[in-house]
């Protein structure tokens, strides 16, 4: 696959014609071209880890999990396109590596390439064909751009695969849930809370759809567990105000949307509920 290498002067420009297509800010900095608004790992991302990594790679030029797993720590750290460099690296010295394809994949995919992220997983996939990390991120590939009959495909087949894979039955009730299909898609989050109780998001997702049941009181429970594991969610605050507004505790509702948008400040549902309420004057809204 061709790339573009970045210095430091084009940056600025090229950030902002990232931003005028929608596709993620960034920023750059003495180490080059960092992402923002995808997720960071500051121990695996750290100057330091990297450092070391690349003391590796010098003095094992021609090992390809070296440049992969520098790679790894590139993309932890922000910093997508040498992240991509390396795993291109990685894949021109062993170029069956399914990993290697699935990194690039996800690094690809983040940087909003996601024709190029389905290439490289189904490249992934047709080395190892069981290769679930491949299957969920090509399925929520294909669901980000809205190609659910394809993702659900590929998430029957993680589940066939693994039936105890948390993950897939997360992403495939979200599916469930875009298409009205909400018992369905209660199941699927269910399964997902069953098997692992350390996710948060298959609880609010839970709860949204608990919501579009009219079940608030079972929904505010999921909202408050989620919350109980990520007191940062901005998603969890604002959907249990949505579960207290529903329930008429409107004192809690007006705190709930209060603290998620003090957490994300573009949060669409705790600006609507909080304006909702302030017309009302303190009484409920069908």
């Amino acid at each position: 696959m061709g790339h573009i290498l970045v210095n430091n002067k084009l940056a600025k420009g090229i950030c902002a014609c990232l931003l005028a297509l929608g596709v993620v800010a960034c920023q750059s900095n003495s180490s080059g071209l960092v992402y923002q608004n995808v997720p960071i790992d500051k121990a695996v991302g750290s100057s330091s880890n990297i450092d070391s990594l690349s003391a590796v790679v010098d003095a094992n030029p021609t090992d390809a999990d070296a440049y992969n797993k520098r790679g790894i720590a590139y993309a932890k750290a922000g910093r997508l396109d040498q992240a991509t460099e390396d795993f291109n690296k990685s894949l021109q010295l062993r170029p069956n590596s399914y990993q290697a394809y699935a990194n690039r994949a996800l690094v690809e995919r983040r940087k909003g390439n996601t024709s190029q992220a389905i290439q490289d997983y189904s490249a992934a996939l047709s080395i190892k064909p069981d290769y679930v990390k491949a299957l969920n991120g090509r399925g929520n590939t294909y669901r980000s751009i809205g190609q659910n009959t394809s993702a659900l495909r590929d998430y029957n087949e993680v589940i066939r695969l693994n039936a105890g894979d948390a993950q897939a039955y997360h992403n495939r009730g979200l599916i469930y849930q875009a298409q009205g299909l909400q018992e369905a898609a209660l199941n699927d989050f269910s399964s997902a809370v069953g098997l692992n109780s350390r996710a948060y998001s298959p609880l609010i997702a839970r709860g949204v759809t608990y919501l579009s049941l009219g079940d608030a009181k079972s929904a505010l429970k999921d909202f408050n567990a989620a919350i109980a594991l990520n007191g940062k969610s901005a998603s969890a605050w604002a959907n249990r105000g949505r579960a207290e507004e529903a329930l008429g505790q409107i004192t809690e509702a007006r705190q709930s949307y209060t603290r998620a948008l003090q957490l994300s400040s573009t949060n669409q549902i705790a600006k609507e509920g909080a304006k909702r309420l302030a017309v009302s004057s303190g009484v409920p809204q069908a």
